[in-house]
């Protein structure tokens, strides 16, 4: 399998390669020459695999230039009960991603933050961590990781990463914005390989700050920078498992339809369900579900995608969710705009240099439809409710995002053919947003006892201004 940049760059690598490097030399992003297509005998095939098995069988499909062997070894390593053990009461953790129905067999809840962080990051980002361990030994090589966080991928990258030998970990995070639970799982980590960096701005400061210096292909390579932000293509190919494992959990055959839910701000959980989707899996609708940050929904309701600066993003209570420019948005765009590259580039010149692009009168987004996809928005009333409706209705707590997800689900319910199963996509579990979970139910939010009490552990956390050589500096000096 060779890759492509977004962007057109005339190199053809392959998955290690990439899975190293971030973003291509042009400053796209990487996806496949071409979806694979799944046949319905491979449709019925896995649909009785275990989530490691699963994994392996459509993962073999992006990756090509590791043994079939090594890369089993690899799922089997990543996929495992012991891993992701944090499965609601009376759903079964050896499922990896199990559904919990709030409605049975017709809205349901696909489990996806069991793993050591509480987060749905965790599903791609231990496979990276492993994924990183056998590329790196087998190169004799080192890389330094370089990311941005909103909440959530930060931790999961620093739980994958921490310990491992040829790797050093570097995350901004924007100071002050995410849940004193969220800080407290990476602040503490007291790792020798991991390093945070409080940015004092927004996500998309620090996000911009990452792709400044990942640009920077002369510093990118002396200090073997790479990503393991969804601009990384192994997150996305690892994520559009567990589309295939909630579409065999929710429906009895392969001859029905799923609908899911995404909670969505960088764009790339959401970008694996609709890759999913090319690749053949039945889903009759992808539901996305912006907070107050409603720069995605805004596109696929008007065709404009504006981006906001960071004074115009709103501090909401699903902070994972406070980004108002996606950086994976430009994969999905690049398949709306018939793989053209070079209409591509020209848009996300706009977009680089501040702008935005309407595409509401074109050819192109008059195919949105195609694509299956509607979106909605929440606001901080909508998700208290939403909390509160849950736990009273169904005695089932959920998250922030979790709630962004419903409540959009809830609205564009008509959106989904009568009889087909709609899931949303869990982002976290309620323990990582204690203050806004006591504000909707009046009471702790149920909490792992392991984690008790990690917001008092020590944190170590260096804070700066949103500064590209400042943080090109602190990266030189501990290298």
């Amino acid at each position: 399998m060779k890759y492509l940049s977004t962007r057109g760059h005339a190199a053809r690598p392959e998955f290690c390669d990439i899975l190293l490097g971030g973003l291509a030399p042009d400053g796209g992003l990487y996806l496949p020459e071409s979806y694979p297509q799944i046949s319905r005998a491979e449709l019925d095939a896995w649909r009785s695999l275990p989530y490691a098995d699963l994994a392996f069988a459509i993962l073999s499909k992006f990756v090509t230039d590791i043994p079939a062997a090594d890369l089993k070894a690899i799922c089997d390593r990543t996929y495992t009960a012991d891993v992701y053990r944090f499965a609601r009461a009376g759903d079964d953790a050896a499922e990896i991603t199990p559904v919990h129905w709030l409605e049975a067999g017709k809205l349901g809840l696909l489990e996806l933050s069991n793993g050591p962080t509480l987060a749905f990051k965790d599903m791609a980002m231990q496979l990276l961590g492993n994924l990183f361990e056998y590329v790196l030994e087998r190169r004799g090589e080192t890389i330094n990781i370089l990311g941005a966080t909103s909440g959530d991928t930060g931790s999961a990258a620093e739980y994958a990463m921490r310990g491992k030998h040829a790797v050093r970990v570097f995350m901004l995070s924007p100071h002050g914005k995410m849940s004193a639970f969220q800080r407290a799982q990476m602040y503490s980590l007291q790792d020798e390989n991991i390093h945070n960096i409080a940015v004092t701005g927004m996500f998309d400061d620090a996000q911009d700050i990452v792709k400044t210096v990942s640009n920077d292909a002369a510093f990118k390579a002396k200090y073997k920078i790479g990503a393991v932000n969804s601009i990384n293509w192994a997150r996305v190919a690892a994520q559009i498992v567990y589309y295939f494992k909630g579409y065999f959990a929710a429906t009895r055959s392969n001859d029905e339809q799923v609908a899911f839910c995404v909670p969505s701000g960088n764009f790339g959980n959401i970008c694996a369900g609709h890759i999913a989707r090319q690749m053949g899996l039945p889903i009759a609708r992808l539901i996305l579900a912006t907070n107050e940050n409603d720069v995605l929904d805004e596109f696929f309701r008007t065709g404009v995608y504006r981006p906001r600066k960071a004074a115009e993003t709103h501090v909401t209570s699903s902070p994972s969710m406070d980004i108002s420019k996606a950086s994976n948005f430009e994969r999905f765009v690049f398949d709306l705009v018939g793989r053209d590259p070079k209409r591509v580039a020209e848009l996300w010149k706009a977009v680089d240099a501040g702008g935005a692009f309407d595409l509401s009168t074109s050819a192109d987004f008059a195919r949105i439809g195609d694509f299956a996809f509607v979106s909605g928005c929440s606001s901080h009333a909508g998700r208290v409710a939403t909390i509160r409706k849950v736990f009273e209705q169904y005695g089932t707590m959920i998250d922030t995002h979790t709630a962004d997800g419903v409540k959009v689900a809830w609205d564009l319910t008509s959106s989904v053919p009568e009889g087909v199963p709609l899931l949303v996509l869990e982002t976290a579990l309620p323990a990582k947003f204690a203050e806004t979970i006591r504000e909707a139910l009046g009471r702790e939010p149920e909490r792992p006892a392991e984690l008790e009490g990690i917001e008092k552990l020590p944190q170590r956390v260096e804070l700066m201004a949103p500064d590209v050589e400042a943080v090109k500096r602190f990266i030189a000096e501990r290298v």
